[in-house]
């Protein structure tokens, strides 16, 4: 008996042997500069199949290590991945803390915040940053779902996918993001964003790395546009050795997306390919059949030469080039209340030739030198360049004659009766009853623009001094026509094609020189930052008339202004301990007018006080701000419901007040030995602007605005909350956002049923399952209870939001 069992014996010995002389490695990894713990940081042994997550508190615990030496990697989405030389004791437990740095960290200069989540309490005034993990839980393309997790933040949805966004930023108006500043990587990126500043195009989100939101003081260095605030886009970043992924997804309405990201860094040279390409069939139902979707494609590519990283002067020189395209068979023209009642995803015939088509690119060169570690400089050339042709039904003409524009139509259907039928296909009495226009459109931006920064130490006191310059021209060239159709039993036929150059054509031209100076003294528990800011533009417009496609000048009209303006600002913040702050600020608002002689610039007096926490799992940050307007703009888009001219125009006073709140924390932080996390997140935004004279506006969007009356698709309250439940093995996401109703016409009292968006709930939904470190599946649901709503009744007529749908797919990282 003993002889059967002694070999057993023997064999349990030695491997209960084996096993006690192994090793465990624990450990916590908090953000650098903060005492926050992350979580889903995976930490393991290289060629190894031993590893870990951190958990919410920010632990990790690697049991059965071999003795011996080791190398230990730790890494993150958007983090500096960390590789460090281990020497595993037998039989113990070896303890290894790290302090992760985000990898947006070395971005000085095209950068706000420059330390991401790190660098939030650096800033005296309301900021936010979205990192690489929380775009990474959704994976959205649709930048409105992935800024609604953010306070003070103002959308009206359109086309359901994202593709046109209108944003504002606390009480600016939303119409096609023109009152805020939008950058990538601290480049202006609206098409031409001092002559035409309406986001026609718009960054690609689903391709960035992160995203930075200033408001208030914090933003006065970002202009032009002061008075609301700043959005600025960090895309993918050369990493820091080779590495690279790719994700590919599928799902409702045909959609498709694909993300592709490699490249490499090396002693003194550095570089990275990207494309980002999406589309949809489109989930409305164009009468007669017909496409509704969209095809966008992205790419992206940065070349990198340095000097030795350990040289005493530090220079780098990063070229940077990309290109998008899009073709989207989308339209302006939406429905009539009663029409969506019945069915709110109809496409009426009338759109049935609607089509967008655009094609962007941008280059920068930006260089960059460390002369001292506190010194500085970045200069960035740069040019950008759009060129965009909507085409798209504009009006319909009866038998009578007479000529009606559609969003006319759809609001007074039955006054509109045989022109509403013609849009929705009966056959028209004569050949020119649908008029289609070419919104035939080209841009350029170029510019150079220079950062430094300065910072020393006097006994008691840091200091940092932060000068900037900015040399920038911009232009628009409207070169359009129009066609006209006849409708024959639901088939538009084509009647009478129009010769380009005989709708607008007509030329705006900006020239801008712009330089800021910002303070920055850190002393006790207070940090002071006073800031100035100067603009100095001139605005020119060629117009050759609707009778010279040739531009000969034979009718040529010429107008011009010129506009200089000093921006001041100031945040004070007062630090009662390392996690808990009181901040408060003043400065002045600003957007600049257009060509249109005696527009004044908008102007306003922003004030915001606001306090912030931060320790561990729970992040929280409430503030009060107060924007008093001398004079409010207001811009003619065919987008926001009028004419189409671009003109801006002098609204007078204004005020628009609110409070923004956000609180994030960890229910699972305090249970150490926990292998999940629950993080929650509450966000919320009351927002009120109103109109303080009377005035008759020449903008169809305003009308007849009396003193009192509200700002129209400002959603007085907006609430999300988001929660998620986090292994190391998977992770399953819930986002729920609530908007109240929107007026769609400047009013005040209860808001008549025909002047309204509707309230609305909507959860989205996403889960992740990691089949092993570098490979996961995912899957995301939008709208999962598939609510109907409407979002607006712009550009003509109701529009619904985006239904349920979903994707699914596979991501990979090597």
């Amino acid at each position: 008996m003993f002889r059967r069992f002694c070999p057993l014996i023997i064999a349990t010995m030695l491997v209960s042997s084996a096993l006690a002389q192994n090793a465990s490695i624990i450990g916590t990894i908090v953000l650098s500069d903060s005492t926050t713990a992350l979580s889903g940081i995976s930490v393991y042994i290289d060629n190894s199949g031993l590893g870990d997550a951190t958990n919410g508190s920010g632990h990790y615990t690697i049991q059965n290590v071999p003795p011996g030496k080791h190398t230990l990697v730790v890494s993150g989405i958007g983090y500096i991945t960390i590789r460090k030389e281990i020497m595993a004791p037998e039989d113990d437990i070896l303890n290894a803390d790290f302090v992760m740095e985000e990898s947006i960290s070395a971005l000085a200069g095209i950068t706000v915040m420059a330390k991401g989540n790190a660098g939030l309490r650096d800033i005296p005034g309301s900021v936010h940053y979205i990192s690489p993990k929380e775009i990474e839980k959704f994976s959205y393309t649709d930048i409105n779902r992935t800024l609604r997790a953010v306070p003070g933040i103002n959308l009206q949805e359109e086309d359901g996918f994202g593709l046109r966004p209108n944003i504002g930023l606390r009480g600016t108006g939303v119409e096609r993001t023109s009152k805020i500043t939008v950058m990538e990587d601290g480049v202006l990126m609206a098409p031409a964003p001092y002559a035409a500043p309406a986001a026609y195009y718009f960054p690609t989100v689903g391709r960035m790395q992160g995203v930075e939101i200033l408001k208030g003081s914090s933003q006065i260095k970002y202009g032009p546009y002061t008075t609301g605030g700043a959005i600025n886009f960090i895309s993918t970043q050369i990493p820091d050795a080779f590495a690279g992924k790719i994700s590919l997804f599928g799902g409702s309405f045909g959609g498709r997306n694909l993300h592709a990201t490699v490249g490499n860094a090396h002693k003194n040279i550095a570089y990275m390919a990207e494309t980002f390409q999406y589309g949809s069939n489109g989930f409305k139902q164009l009468d007669g059949g017909g496409e509704t979707g969209f095809d966008k494609q992205d790419y992206l590519a940065k070349f990198r030469i340095n000097t030795n990283p350990d040289a005493n002067t530090y220079q780098s020189l990063t070229f940077k080039a990309g290109r998008t395209t899009e073709t989207s068979n989308e339209t302006y023209l939406g429905l009539s209340q009663e029409d969506f009642n019945e069915s709110p995803k109809r496409r009426y015939a009338g759109s049935q030739v609607d089509q967008m088509n655009t094609e962007q690119s941008q280059y920068s060169l930006i260089h960059q030198i460390e002369l001292a570690e506190d010194f500085s400089i970045s200069t960035t050339a740069y040019r950008t360049n759009f060129k965009r042709n909507w085409y798209k039904v504009d009006k319909v003409k009866d038998s009578s004659g007479a000529n009606t524009d559609i969003a006319t139509i759809l609001d007074h259907p039955a006054e509109y009766n045989e022109a509403y039928n013609i849009l929705k296909g009966a056959t028209s009495t004569n050949a020119d009853a649908l008029e289609v226009k070419a919104n035939n459109r080209s841009y350029f931006a170029q510019g150079i623009q220079t950062v430094l920064n300065f910072g020393f130490d006097t006994e008691k006191a840091r200091h940092n001094l932060d000068l900037g310059l900015r040399i920038h021209r911009d232009q628009i060239d409207r070169f359009q026509w129009v066609d006209t159709y006849a409708m024959d039993a639901g088939v538009m036929k084509l009647s009478d094609p129009g010769t380009p150059g005989t709708e607008s054509n007509r030329i705006e031209t900006a020239d801008a020189f712009a330089t800021y100076l910002q303070y920055t003294i850190r002393f006790s528990a207070f940090t002071i930052t006073p800031g100035l800011r100067y603009e100095n533009i001139s605005l020119t417009r060629m117009d050759y008339g609707k009778s010279d496609p040739d531009r000969t000048g034979s009718a040529l009209s010429e107008r011009s202004n010129h506009i200089d303006a000093v921006i001041p600002g100031i945040g004070v913040d007062y630090r009662f301990n390392k996690n808990f702050s009181s901040f408060v600020g003043i400065h002045k608002g600003f957007a600049p007018p257009g060509s249109l002689e005696n527009t004044e610039p908008e102007e306003s007096t922003n004030y915001e006080i606001g306090v912030r926490y931060a320790k561990n799992a729970l992040i929280g940050q409430a503030v009060i701000f107060f924007n008093d307007y001398s004079n409010l703009l207001g811009t003619d888009l065919s987008a926001a419901g009028g004419g189409g001219s671009g003109d801006l125009f002098n609204g007078g006073r204004a005020q628009a007040k609110g409070i923004e709140f956000q609180l994030g924390y960890n229910l699972l932080s305090t249970q150490i030995q926990s292998a999940f996390s629950l993080p929650v997140s509450v966000v919320y935004t009351y927002s009120d602007a109103i109109f303080l004279n009377d005035f008759d506006s020449d903008f169809e969007g305003w009308g007849v605005v009396h003193a009192g009356d509200h700002f129209p698709y400002l959603a007085k309250n907006q609430l999300a909350v988001l929660i998620g439940l986090e292994h190391r093995l998977f992770s399953i996401n819930l986002s729920g956002r609530y908007s109240s109703a929107m007026r769609t016409s400047p009013g005040q009292g209860d808001i008549p049923v025909n002047e309204g968006t509707d309230e609305y709930f909507v959860i989205d939904a996403s889960a992740t399952y990691m089949l092993d470190p570098n490979i996961s599946l995912f899957a995301n649901a939008t709208n999962v209870t598939d609510q109907v709503y409407n979002v607006a009744r712009r550009p003509s007529g109701l529009r619904p939001g985006m239904p349920a749908a979903f994707n699914f797919g596979i991501k990979a990282v090597f």
